[in-house]
């Protein structure tokens, strides 16, 4: 009998030493998603906050997913998985924050919801973490007047105006700008086409060969500027201020083709949202403001910092 009990004693601990095992703390392992708004290499800087965040705090499972065509309509497919399969939290940067409030309260019903990136302020949201874009667009309006010191008409390109970040940083550029002699002609969308973006940036060079600056809002956009420019022979002619830093944005920066770039904080991005959603997990709210907006800080990038931001950013990416 005694044998028995013990074999009996000795089978639960084991058991609860398994158990324990599986769920690293003892609690549940909860499943957080980050959902981008397409896949430029800025989600990759992200993505590396992310899995950052999992790493230190152990208790989690990471879901990291881009829309392959950057359509509200992929988001929506990607969530409608994401919360068929229960996950517990999401960030994500919509893509049309107006016309998918719907989708976000559906999702703050069964999860815990953060915008990342791009806000939706009309939604349930629990927090924003991102960039203050129209503190941005202020930085990138700094820009236009340095290259623009006599003034000169500009286009903007985007991939989507629906956008709250694309909205905002065309309010902070337009609020820079006011009282100067620099217009803005039009804001020329591509819906997140590659292709699109270059033909749009070229398109312009010859509808508007008076056209003095050309502004990217999004990642990919000053690449495609700078490759429409260097296409029809106007580096230096036509200036250049753009977002984020893709790799040519920045060999164009050293080159002297591009005037600078805003840059955001894509790793904090990650960081900060998959944190905050997992101590909301945990019963703790104390770090969501009363404003329901964490700013991380933006920076411009110019000839002068360039290369020290470059070699920085190339850490962060796993590059040598």
């Amino acid at each position: 009998m005694r044998i028995t009990r013990f074999l009996l004693v000795s089978f639960c601990l084991a058991l609860v030493m398994v158990l324990a095992g599986c769920n690293g703390s003892g609690g549940k392992k909860y499943r957080i998603a980050f959902v981008s708004n397409n896949t430029a290499d800025f989600w990759t800087i992200a993505k590396r906050g992310c899995e950052q965040a999992a790493n230190d705090l152990h208790d989690l499972q990471l879901e990291f997913k881009m829309p392959s065509d950057g359509t509200a309509a992929e988001q929506r497919r990607i969530i409608d998985d994401l919360l068929a399969q229960g996950v517990d939290g999401v960030a994500i940067s919509p893509v049309d924050p107006a016309n998918q409030t719907d989708m976000l309260n559906t999702i703050a019903k069964q999860s815990v919801l953060v915008t990342q990136d791009s806000d939706a302020p009309k939604s349930d949201r629990i927090c924003y973490i991102g960039t203050d874009n129209h503190a941005a667009g202020l930085q990138a309006g700094e820009l236009i007047k340095q290259a623009l010191p006599s003034g000169g008409k500009i286009m903007v390109f985007v991939g989507k105006l629906d956008a709250q970040n694309a909205q905002e940083r065309l309010a902070g550029i337009k609020d820079a700008i006011q009282g100067t002699k620099i217009e803005i002609v039009d804001v020329r969308t591509d819906d997140v086409d590659l292709v699109r973006a270059k033909s749009n940036a070229a398109d312009t060079l010859v509808k508007y060969p008076d056209i003095s600056a050309m502004v990217g809002l999004w990642n990919y956009n000053g690449p495609a500027i700078l490759n429409a420019v260097k296409d029809a022979k106007k580096v230096g002619q036509v200036k250049i201020v753009c977002f984020d830093e893709d790799d040519q944005t920045l060999a164009g920066i050293k080159d002297g083709a591009i005037s600078g770039t805003v840059v955001q904080q894509p790793y904090q991005f990650g960081y900060q949202a998959i944190g905050l959603i997992d101590k909301v997990l945990h019963g703790d709210k104390s770090e969501i403001p009363a404003t329901k907006q964490i700013y991380v800080a933006t920076k411009v990038i110019n000839k002068d910092n360039v290369a020290a931001f470059t070699e920085e950013i190339n850490k962060l990416r796993g590059r040598s």
